[in-house]
């Protein structure tokens, strides 16, 4: 099974994405710019990417700041389907706090890991930037049957930062052995690059997080990959 990966950052990049055959579209973390904006999921701003993804017959994945009844407001990402349909969603559990930023004053963290959500190319898995510093996210995810991880991510600038951020996202891909996309935020305080890796560690696009990425998945890779190394099945569930 092989398809069409886009990673973007604004709205009106869709219209070049689907001229560009996309079949799936990653937007980051902060799609919506402020928690202050928090609206529920059947919201304005929703429902505007939901038309998009129906107007242009592309799955799409974004971050929202969802409503919460119980106080602050949820870091949300959203996936939906070429006819608008949401078809999974997940709050962001790991709040960043760290550097002197406190994620955890502005909005309220999630209490449930992704479901794995089916699609016509492939069963994808969703987190949320720093999220991958938590490698059993990753792993439960690709236990649950995923072979593509997307993280939307605002990862924030500083020294070591990029480098942090490109190495866990390979090692996130090559302990899984799957397909891991790694979708920032192009803001000024961020370190403003987007990668997707492949089963083996292999660099399989990057580009700066304000350009339209366009990468080729296969995901022939990822079972070559689970074949030649059954680190699952190798897996001692005897001591962890």
């Amino acid at each position: 099974m092989t398809f069409k990966l886009g990673l973007a950052q604004t709205i009106d990049q869709i219209d070049e994405a689907a001229q560009r055959g996309m079949d799936l579209l990653v937007f980051p973390e902060n799609f919506m710019s402020s928690p202050e904006l928090a609206e529920p999921l059947d919201g304005p701003f929703v429902q505007h990417v939901r038309e998009e993804a129906r107007t242009h017959s592309m799955w799409i994945a974004f971050t929202t700041f969802e409503t919460n009844p119980h106080g602050q407001p949820f870091n949300t990402a959203v996936l939906v389907d070429e006819a608008g349909t949401i078809q999974g969603t997940y709050r962001k559990c790991h709040l960043y706090d760290a550097h002197g930023v406190f994620e955890s004053e502005r909005n309220a963290a999630g209490h449930a890991l992704c479901k794995p959500i089916p699609t016509p190319f492939c069963t994808l898995g969703m987190a949320i930037c720093y999220d991958l510093r938590f490698p059993e996210v990753a792993r439960h995810l690709a236990l649950a049957g995923c072979n593509v991880l997307i993280f939307p991510a605002a990862w924030h600038d500083g020294p070591r930062k990029l480098a942090h951020w490109r190495t866990l996202l390979t090692a996130r891909a090559i302990e899984n052995e799957c397909i891991v996309v790694g979708a920032c935020n192009a803001g000024e305080r961020y370190v403003q690059k987007s990668f997707v890796f492949g089963p083996l560690g292999d660099e399989l696009a990057s580009g700066q997080s304000d350009e339209l990425i366009v990468c080729d998945i296969d995901l022939a890779t990822v079972d070559a990959a689970r074949d030649a190394m059954p680190v699952f099945s190798h897996r001692r569930q005897d001591l962890y």
